[in-house]
């Protein structure tokens, strides 16, 4: 069956070939994200019964595993959102100037998707995920965390400003010295 001129595909999905086929790589994208295993497990169980719940809102437009992660991401957003609540802050408005470099994405772009790798690339993939994990523990306290929130978790700056009590300024200066230590670390102990 052929496709019209400009129709996109639509993906089915199959919960009976979630385990199977995407639990390592849910686990992984949680644990990073997270630090803790049977928070990640949790939260790819979570994903699971949500994707089972929301199956018949499932349109089609992305791929299954696509779809997967969005309901991780906002689990993963969930979670951390319980904590904060449970520390009991405010949450207070502040305007701060938006950064024209895109920091999020940098993490991301070193690590590749294993999917899209053969099997030595894949367990290359993984160590390289354990090696940026060991790398931040070295890091200075504040810097690891703070590079954690932004380039893992993906909060924003306002957000992790407010938390921590910092300035943009500070922020952005933490983020460059985390990165430059990262770099070096992964310098010396894998690359």
């Amino acid at each position: 069956m052929g496709l019209l001129k400009g129709q996109m595909p639509t993906h089915e999905l199959h919960p009976e070939t979630w385990v199977d086929q995407y639990a390592d790589y849910l686990y992984n994208y949680a644990v990073v994200r997270v630090s803790d295993a049977e928070i990640a497990k949790d939260l790819v169980q979570e994903t699971f019964f949500a994707g089972l719940n929301s199956a018949k809102n499932y349109k089609g437009d992305a791929a299954e595993r696509t779809w997967l992660i969005a309901i991780l991401k906002r689990k993963v957003i969930d979670h951390y959102r319980k904590i904060n609540s449970k520390k009991g802050k405010a949450e207070v408005r502040m305007n701060y100037s938006t950064q024209t470099d895109a920091e999020g994405d940098w993490l991301e772009e070193q690590v590749a998707d294993p999917f899209d790798k053969g099997g030595d690339e894949t367990i290359e993939n993984e160590e390289l995920g354990i090696a940026i994990q060991d790398c931040i523990s070295k890091l200075p306290k504040k810097q690891g965390l703070v590079f954690k929130m932004k380039t893992i978790q993906g909060m924003s700056t306002e957000d992790i400003c407010n938390e921590l009590g910092i300035n943009p300024s500070n922020l952005w200066v933490m983020i460059h010295r985390a990165r430059t230590g990262l770099m070096g670390c992964l310098n010396q102990n894998w690359f």
